[in-house]
């Protein structure tokens, strides 16, 4: 590995407080990444809106480099690093739009919290509407939601970066008896995003599953709203075996779904946010 791209590495670092884990084999590099939060801790950086560019990353002067917080770096790889970053921002201006505004933070958390509830009782009610069918229950992955939903304004950004997969929206009709089986494999293992079913968990067994109120039937068929990622085996799911019916809709994703439900409650005049219902509990 070069020493100009572990300089620039180094760089990265001290710009934004936050950079990937380099894990060593016996011929070459591979990457593994973590999430870290832009807190501005090196150089008083953050991530810029549309707006904000200055404020938020600093400016470039010929070859000197003038952070946020004041310091002041002249040549070298940080304001090489700075100038490259700077130099994209008009490039990214489009998707540093605020399309809302959220009242507070939604963290990811499993194996409930508010921001998988919101994701997934809004891919419930858009399966419900273009289906024309009744949608009794959803399910969804953690792993599809990438990043945490923020305090304040809500850019384009956050949201592209928040579902990043183009997994569209699907329609499945299932027997009950196939609807509990998924929720005992996940109760044996990792809980994933439900919607419309209550579920009480001990022991890694389910002890009580609920739609509607009323424990499942499992000789009744249920309209179920998912993603394609999870018809065939993703996170270990395979919510498209033993369908009665499947219909998936390849021209809605993910993404076109949020984005629809954050313009609309922006338009509404009304802020992003969401609480949890208590659908999973995990007794002692």
């Amino acid at each position: 590995m070069s020493a100009k791209f572990l300089s620039l590495l180094a760089a990265f670092v001290l710009l934004y407080g936050s950079a990937p884990a380099l894990v060593a084999g016996d011929d070459d590099f591979r990457f593994s990444w973590s999430r870290a939060c832009m807190d501005g801790s090196r150089t008083g950086c953050v991530s810029p809106s549309a707006g904000d560019v200055e404020k938020a990353i600093g400016k470039v002067k010929g070859r000197k480099y003038l952070a946020p917080n004041g310091r002041v770096f002249k040549g070298g790889t940080v304001a090489d690093v700075a100038a490259v970053v700077t130099a994209a921002q008009p490039v990214m201006a489009p998707v540093k739009q605020v399309i809302g505004h959220s009242s507070e933070a939604m963290v990811r958390s499993m194996p409930e919290c508010a921001l998988s509830d919101m994701f997934i009782d809004v891919i419930m009610d858009a399966v419900e509407k273009k289906s024309g069918r009744t949608v009794d229950v959803g399910f969804g992955n953690f792993g599809g939601i990438r990043v945490d939903m923020p305090e304040g304004d809500v850019l384009l950004d956050d949201m592209l970066s928040m579902f990043p997969f183009r997994n569209s929206i699907v329609y499945v009709a299932l027997k009950g008896s196939d609807i509990r089986a998924i929720l005992e494999q996940m109760a044996a293992t990792t809980v994933q995003v439900i919607g419309g079913v209550r579920i009480e968990i001990r022991d890694g067994k389910l002890v009580s599953a609920t739609i509607d109120g009323n424990p499942i039937d499992d000789d009744k068929v249920y309209g179920v709203a998912t993603i394609s990622f999870l018809l065939n085996g993703g996170d270990n799911l395979y919510i498209g075996r033993n369908a009665v019916e499947i219909i998936s809709y390849d021209d809605t994703d993910i993404i076109d779904v949020m984005l629809d439900y954050v313009k609309s409650e922006t338009a509404a005049g009304r802020e992003i946010g969401y609480s949890t219902d208590g659908r999973v509990r995990i007794l002692d």
